[in-house]
């Protein structure tokens, strides 16, 4: 059997409005698999990106648990949920949250700064990363002399710093036309299946659910269905 990477058992997120409560989340039951793929789909408040927030121990839950590799993450202060987030999972959003003043190579070495790493050993990391993502020749430019896509590619090679063992991705190509979306996503599905990354997408593109092993729809605050490709299946069954 796969094992969990992250499970959520009952999970309610609900926000005070004055004097009423708006349940965004609404008994959520979910496991993702340490290996696994998977698109989280739904439409525009139908709790999708308070889900992701969930999964990515951004936030926590109303009521109900969140377990990160069997650890019940209830009772972890905030403090040792940013170390998790720091070590154990990367984050792509939306926005590519670049400094445009810093070359892409300079964008990628700030988090390694913070952590105390050796300037030299931090520069040849960055330089891995970005040639993993296919800039290479694109060290030394900054931002705004790149595409949309190549942006986002350094946001994915900086989510790659701590070696995460899963990749959360907030409409990664929101941003972007069809073509350079397909790129990266192509750069999503490389690493998936070279790194064995475990990858979290939330969009509502239904093109990106080609990508992954298993497609869950949200709506209204609960998960209405949770398919997993034929493929996937006939594997995990033959591998048992």
């Amino acid at each position: 059997m796969p094992e969990s990477l992250i499970k959520l058992e009952n999970v309610w997120k609900t926000y005070k409005l004055g004097s009423t409560e708006l349940s965004v989340l609404k008994g959520v039951n979910l496991e993702i698999d340490l290996g696994s793929f998977t698109t989280i789909m739904g439409p525009s408040g139908s709790g999708k990106s308070t889900l992701m927030y969930m999964l990515g121990l951004l936030d926590t839950p109303s009521r109900g648990k969140i377990f990160l590799q069997g650890k019940d993450t209830s009772n972890f202060s905030e403090d040792k949920l940013a170390e998790i987030r720091g070590k154990k999972i990367g984050f792509i959003f939306q926005q590519f949250n670049l400094l445009q003043n810093l070359t892409a190579l300079e964008n990628v070495v700030l988090p390694m700064i913070f952590q105390g790493i050796p300037e030299t050993e931090r520069k040849e990391k960055a330089k891995k990363l970005l040639e993993s993502v296919n800039l290479s020749l694109r060290l030394n430019h900054k931002p705004m002399e790149m595409s949309g896509g190549e942006q986002q590619r350094i946001a994915i090679a900086r989510s790659l710093i701590n070696d995460p063992e899963i990749l959360i991705a907030d409409e990664p190509t929101g941003n972007l036309d069809s073509t350079t979306g397909k790129n990266v996503m192509e750069v999503l599905k490389k690493l998936h299946e070279e790194q064995d990354k475990t990858i979290v997408v939330v969009t509502h593109d239904p093109t990106i659910a080609h990508y992954s092993h298993n497609i869950i729809h949200i709506q209204d605050g609960q998960i209405v269905s949770n398919h997993f490709k034929e493929s996937d299946i006939l594997w995990s069954q033959n591998n048992e």
